[in-house]
């Protein structure tokens, strides 16, 4: 078959430069999958398999890998993308898939433009045996794969013959020999050529061969567990034990070998990935239970909601290219008037009626998180994050009326429980990235009433000036610059406690000092009336929820609110869209500050905890505690210790040493 060399008018390269193809390897998946190396034109150049993708491309242009194309790829390459598979199994098939579809230029070349290996099995022969060929003939026997290369096909005629135990032999062995091979001997051979052998078992083996490689796994599994109870029953117990282990053996080897289907089903499966503004596109295309192709787009900027972003895809995506499915697999539901819109136009184009479904759970549902998952792997590999943080520094300043994107963002949180164990988080971003290194969090000092303080107010402000103080520390202590901005998790109230914090500290406000806003959490919202969410009566509201989580959104009951910003001379906050990168940009700040905060609370309850029960032991006084705590530093190093290492302190004798252990959970024989 000559070489199809098909190239894109409307490619455009991200690769360029040697510099730039460093950087598109260092943003691939490390996962299973295929990688499809395109050149500047369009045209493919390469497809290939890995158990990890990143890996195995980086390989290539390494230096290390000696094979004469890989220097021609390194100079001719535009593009690298990527499909995440499941497993490598299925990495293979669909490598083959595409190599038969698009006869890239190095394959052609690598493989002398030979058929791929499949594996034979003719049911009618006298004794079936599963043998490699390179050509598919319709004489009425099974052919399974294809297999990209001999390697992975021999592989899986070794497992087939570990397991069911077919001939290996050719026909004029069999006929020929007049005593078992070394098979019979090693168990993996019945030895029909020279043996008797029940032929109704034999041809048992072989429909459980198909079984195996057709890929359905479970209805073997249950056929060899259903033989088994029944060999049981029937008191032939070596029968039965001997396939109990073929079914262990089986259950820890057995790999699909269809790509995504075992039904031969034909569908597009769209997955979506975004974040903020930036939104990513893939959409597998499934014909005959296999993936026979994907596309993936990507847009910058989209300040819409996920359904609609999706409808808007959907319409351009379907306009450029026939329609040959008769469904459409979604991650999540596009309102009725869109749905409606779009269905006729797709029966328009595709002469039949075309369905657009939003699987809940099952097969489908994993192949659409399939595709949801090559969409983010799509959008790390595309995405310049430099350039989408500077976006989105920029829209926020414009947004909230700064004087200019703020470099280094902080943002502050407190978490306690009824006011016991309070800790407040700092957060830190830099460019409009996480910068953890410089997390930090405090401990609030209990107050005049008491140790469980619930006042909000006063630990933000004990907070911020305590920050403060650090940022002109001259004894000594780490100094940390002053913020651009500082975000507080709340409303009104603590955006006025922390700028009466940073006045009374000296700190300028606003433009010509640190800018502070504050980001008040989202309030769950009632039920719309006649709604559910995409305007049709017969979507659960939780199925609205799994589709606003999955586009990184709160929906509350039913719908998605904008976030509120409180800034400081303004009466009313300021309302960020969901969609938005300023949004996406805002609420990640704030959950990391939420999560850091509510980990440094746990952890102090969870310590605290174990204090309380050492002074509650008869024996331990506030004198005995306190020499313990100095001796092991923790009430977990105190569970840990043996009982001679607590009698070391002043005090503990063997007895009590015993009783401190049993009280914090590690009983003493």
């Amino acid at each position: 078959m000559a070489r199809r060399r098909v190239e894109d008018p409307d490619f455009v390269p991200r690769i360029t430069s040697r510099a730039q193809l460093d950087e598109a390897v260092e943003r691939l998946p490390e996962a299973p999958g295929v990688y499809i190396m395109r050149d500047r034109k369009g045209a493919y150049l390469y497809v290939g398999k890995a158990t990890r993708i990143r890996s195995r491309v980086r390989q290539y242009f390494s230096g290390h890998d000696t094979r004469r194309f890989v220097p021609a790829l390194a100079e001719r390459v535009g593009d690298i993308e990527t499909l995440v598979t499941e497993s490598e199994a299925q990495a293979l098939l669909l490598e083959s898939n595409l190599i038969k579809r698009h006869r890239p230029r190095f394959n052609v070349q690598l493989r002398d433009d030979k058929q791929f290996l499949v594996l034979r099995l003719d049911p009618r022969a006298a004794w079936p045996r599963l043998e490699l060929v390179r050509r598919i003939k319709r004489d009425g026997a099974h052919y399974f794969g294809p297999y990209p290369s001999a390697r992975a096909a021999r592989a899986t005629l070794r497992v087939v013959n570990r397991h069911f135990r077919l001939r290996t032999c050719s026909d004029f062995v069999l006929r020929s020999r007049r005593r078992p091979c070394l098979q019979y001997h090693i168990e993996r051979c019945p030895a029909p050529c020279v043996l008797p052998v029940d032929e109704a078992a034999y041809a048992q083996s072989v429909q459980d061969v198909a079984l195996f490689l057709s890929g359905r796994g479970r209805t073997l599994i249950e056929t060899l567990e259903r033989r088994m109870h029944a060999a049981a029953e029937a008191l032939a117990f070596e029968r039965a034990a001997a396939l109990r282990d073929q079914l262990a053996s089986l259950q820890a080897v057995l790999a699909r070998q269809e790509v995504v289907s075992d039904r031969g089903e034909s569908f597009d499966a769209v997955g979506i990935h975004r974040e903020g503004g930036a939104v990513e596109f893939v959409v597998l295309e499934v014909r005959q239970g296999r993936v026979a192709g994907h596309a993936a787009h990507s847009e910058r900027g989209m300040a819409f909601p996920t359904p609609d972003v999706l409808a808007g895809f959907l319409s351009a995506h379907y306009e450029a290219r026939p329609v040959e499915v008769a469904e459409i697999l979604l991650p999540v539901p596009i309102p009725d008037d869109d749905a409606r819109a779009l269905e006729a136009f797709l029966r328009e184009r595709a002469g039949r009626p075309v369905h657009l479904v939003v699987p809940a759970r099952g097969r489908k549902r994993r192949i659409v998180r399939l595709a949801e998952r090559n969409a983010a792997a799509n959008f790390a590999t595309r995405r310049n994050r430099r350039d989408d943080a500077a976006t989105a520094l920029e829209r926020l300043a414009a947004r909230l009326g700064l004087a200019r994107p703020p470099q280094r963002i902080e943002c502050y949180d407190v978490s306690h429980l009824q006011g016991a164990h309070p800790r407040a988080s700092m957060v830190v971003f830099e460019d409009g990235v996480p910068d953890r290194a410089s997390y930090r969090t405090f401990r609030i000092r209990p107050s005049n009433a008491g140790p469980t303080q619930n006042d909000d107010f006063a630990s933000l402000y004990e907070v911020l000036a305590r920050r403060v103080a650090r940022a002109g520390d001259d004894r000594g202590a780490e100094r940390w610059p002053l913020p651009d901005l500082i975000v507080v998790d709340g409303g009104k109230g603590q955006l006025g406690r922390a700028i009466a914090a940073l006045s009374d500290l000296g700190v300028p406000i606003g433009p010509e000092g640190v800018e502070v806003v504050a980001l008040a959490k989202e309030r769950q919202t009632a039920p719309r009336a006649g709604s559910d969410g995409r305007g049709g009566a017969d979507v659960r509201p939780g199925r609205v929820r799994r589709a606003a989580a999955l586009a990184g959104e709160d929906a509350g009951e039913y719908e998605v609110r904008p976030e509120r910003v409180y800034v400081p001379g303004r009466k009313d906050p300021i309302l960020l869209r969901p969609g938005t990168s300023e949004r996406h940009l805002m609420e990640r700040i704030r959950d990391e500050a939420h999560r850091f905060a509510i980990g440094a609370h746990r952890r102090a309850r969870r310590k605290g905890a174990l204090r309380s029960r050492l002074s509650e032991i008869p024996g331990v006084g506030p004198k005995i505690e306190a020499s313990l705590l100095s001796r092991f530093g923790s009430p977990q190093r105190i569970a840990a210790a043996a009982v001679d290492d607590l009698r070391t302190v002043p005090g503990v004798g063997p007895k009590l040493a015993r009783r401190i252990l049993e009280a914090l959970g590690r009983p003493v024989p």
